[in-house]
């Protein structure tokens, strides 16, 4: 049986599957990927369960065929607006008699600092322990083995909003996929762009997807503050077709074509073509007017995530600067106005760690993905996730096995 892991990145614009495998050195290899127009989300939030079921269940499929297996079990990326995070203190006292530190004791830490107010309608997603300290010492990475009195540990608490969260559950679980685990799509995302220098010294990840951007800062090897904003690049594309009062699909492709959100490097006299509603013909418009209305909204996701870099309270401490990823760091000029405002050191953040199809996840849009497998090997459980295409007559016998055993009387 191969090792392998499945993740399923559920976006705003669209769906990806992809299906790893882990070879007898540990390498992961990408042999399966799946990507489908993504329907029934509004800013990462399941609004259309059959919509949404649909476009997973069509994304799942086509990284079946690719692969050649079955798909039971996937890691599943977790974003949308209703997600919050903080950072909660926990301290134990060790009681035994030698007083060294054991995973029982960590646990415990972890577990004093998830004890805090958590509203009726609202989960812990996760508890990310930061740094401990023992006995007074502070900085503490791993305290497992040394000798102390008093454990404290620093953790990240992610939340999000239960019915969301089960509202996703439930599409991915509609086409006969379990879920492994929930993952914050920005913690997903760093596995994939971040290296461990840039963690280590300080840095800010903005996943910038179709509905959302993700941020999560990094300090110290650890996170820090992590927070999903609903703003992204259909938000820009939407600005384009109120502007221009052009077609969604048409301003998309402006976007893509022609977009570039630094307007004062376009020649002024530049014209482009556009089908404006109504309009049988092609119009002329000036390519600097579309690239304002790029860079006014451009500027203002950079500002939102210069807010949350002041709200960190690392502002000015982040050598690292920011790492750009998701499919709106594509944009041409976003790269160059982020460093203009943010005086940071800006990268457009692309995938590693990965061998296999690495062609067809090579870029930014893909980040998310590509993390969700290597959490998924680094993080999770050896559970058996997907089998041979071959067994998959074997499996729907033993499932209708199940459905009849359970209508006959006992």
């Amino acid at each position: 049986m191969n090792r392998a892991i499945v993740a399923i990145d559920v976006g705003t614009t669209k769906i990806c599957t992809l299906v790893g495998e882990l070879d007898e050195a540990d390498n992961l290899c990408v042999v399966g990927v799946g990507v489908a127009p993504s329907h029934g989300l509004t800013k990462g939030v399941v609004v259309n369960v059959e919509e949404a079921s649909k476009s997973i269940a069509t994304s799942i499929e086509k990284a079946e065929r690719v692969s050649g297996y079955t798909i039971e079990a996937a890691y599943v990326g977790l974003a949308g607006k209703h997600i919050s995070s903080l950072n909660s203190r926990g301290v134990v006292a060790v009681g035994r008699g030698e007083r060294y530190i054991t995973e029982d004791d960590v646990q415990r830490a972890i577990e004093a600092a998830q004890a805090i107010a958590v509203p009726h309608n609202r989960e812990i997603v996760h508890i990310l322990p930061r740094s401990y300290t023992l006995d007074g010492q502070e900085g503490v990475r791993d305290p497992v083995g040394m000798m102390g009195f008093r454990l404290e540990v620093e953790a990240h608490v992610v939340t999000g909003a239960t019915a969301s969260m089960r509202n996703l559950v439930q599409c991915v679980e509609n086409s006969g996929v379990a879920v492994n685990d929930l993952i914050l799509q920005p913690l997903a995302s760093s596995e994939a762009v971040l290296t461990p220098e840039e963690r280590e010294t300080g840095v800010v990840l903005a996943d910038a997807g179709g509905g959302t951007t993700d941020v999560a800062i990094f300090v110290q090897g650890s996170i820090l503050h992590s927070v999903v904003l609903p703003v992204g690049g259909n938000n820009v594309t939407n600005d384009i077709a109120v502007g221009l009062r052009t077609p969604y699909a048409t301003a998309e492709e402006l976007k893509i074509k022609h977009g570039l959100a630094l307007p004062e490097m376009v020649d002024a006299n530049e014209t482009i073509d556009v089908t404006a509603f109504g309009e049988g013909t092609a119009q002329s418009v000036s390519r600097r007017q579309l690239c304002e209305i790029i860079e006014a909204r451009a500027e203002e996701m950079i500002a939102l995530v210069q807010n949350e870099i002041v709200r960190s309270g690392y502002e000015g401490l982040l050598p690292a600067g920011l790492v750009l990823t998701g499919g709106t760091a594509e944009l041409q000029g976003f790269r160059e106005l982020a460093r203009e405002i943010l005086q940071l050191p800006v990268r457009v953040g692309r995938a590693h760690g990965v061998g296999g199809l690495v062609d067809a996840v090579g870029s930014p849009a893909y980040a998310t993905a590509v993390g969700l497998l290597l959490w998924g090997k680094h993080h999770g459980a050896s559970e058996k996730i997907i089998e041979e295409q071959g067994n998959r007559w074997n499996d729907i016998y033993q499932r209708f096995r199940k459905i009849l055993r359970a209508f006959l009387p006992s």
